[in-house]
């Protein structure tokens, strides 16, 4: 199993045990020391990014980029796909045009989880349904994956059924899933089933024990998650997305020993 960590290069998450202020080259060395396959790169701003440093420092530390995460933009900037002002939703499109744009350059793919907002309502799932429309066609080279969350974090697509239902409404193909551990054993009657049922559209998968730990300190099933992956031949990376628990060293080592053990 290839594996990655989330990266923030902008602002501060809470879901990694790095931090911006260490300085990127710095922490992509620990990533590749620690032996991850690639870094999941959390861009609040495309337009603040060195794509020539970028790339050159993926290259010399041997570091592939799946995935880029967009989630900061609602959290400090609060642009949302389903605002309920346009001029936000307007701002929330192009935000995600320009990560596609960063995407299609790093050949990775753009995710969107709390960006699509939080209310569940129909008419934001409606304006969802358009808004992924929109961004799905600035580039359909560019695969955007939807990431089912948690019923704490958002009423809006908790599920991999769901995920399924609006995706078909959708009708882009360049429109997938990202399956969540942490966020799948609080929605999600079986793990291994709902994997399943997400085979042909699950594009990434993030990796966080129940409890939000590292891998290996809650009670998730990763034998259970590790099959279902191999059943349905799922190739592409698994993302530690963890709170730096129980500390931040470990945190960034273990996961990485586990993930490969996967």
């Amino acid at each position: 199993m290839k594996s990655s960590i989330i990266v923030p290069v902008q602002d501060l998450t809470s879901f990694s045990p790095f931090s911006p202020e260490d300085g990127l080259e710095a922490n992509l060395a620990r990533a590749s020391e620690a032996g991850y396959d690639g870094v999941e790169l959390a861009i609040t701003d495309p337009d603040c990014i060195d794509i020539v440093e970028v790339k050159h420092l993926l290259k010399r530390y041997k570091l592939s980029m799946p995935a880029i995460t967009t989630g900061q933009a609602y959290v400090l900037e609060g642009l949302s796909l389903t605002a309920s002002n346009e001029k936000v939703r307007r701002r929330a499109i192009q935000r995600i045009k320009e990560h596609v744009k960063l995407a299609r350059e790093l050949n990775a793919v753009v995710i969107i989880g709390l960006i699509r907002g939080e209310r569940g309502d129909e008419e934001a799932r409606k304006l969802l349904i358009e808004a992924l429309a929109i961004c799905a066609s600035f580039d359909d080279e560019v695969k955007l994956v939807l990431e089912p969350l948690n019923r704490y974090e958002s009423s809006l697509i908790n599920t991999v059924d769901e995920a399924l239902a609006l995706i078909g409404q959708v009708k882009a193909r360049n429109v997938g899933i990202l399956f969540d551990t942490f966020h799948a054993n609080i929605e999600e009657v079986s793990i291994e089933k709902s994997i399943k049922k997400a085979n042909g559209h699950l594009l990434h998968v993030h990796i966080a024990d129940s409890n939000r730990w590292t891998p290996g300190y809650g009670h998730l099933n990763f034998k259970e998650v590790s099959r279902a992956l191999s059943r349905i031949g799922y190739q592409g990376f698994c993302s530690l997305e963890s709170l730096p628990k129980p500390a931040p060293e470990s945190c960034l080592q273990e996961a990485a020993e586990y993930i490969k053990k996967l």
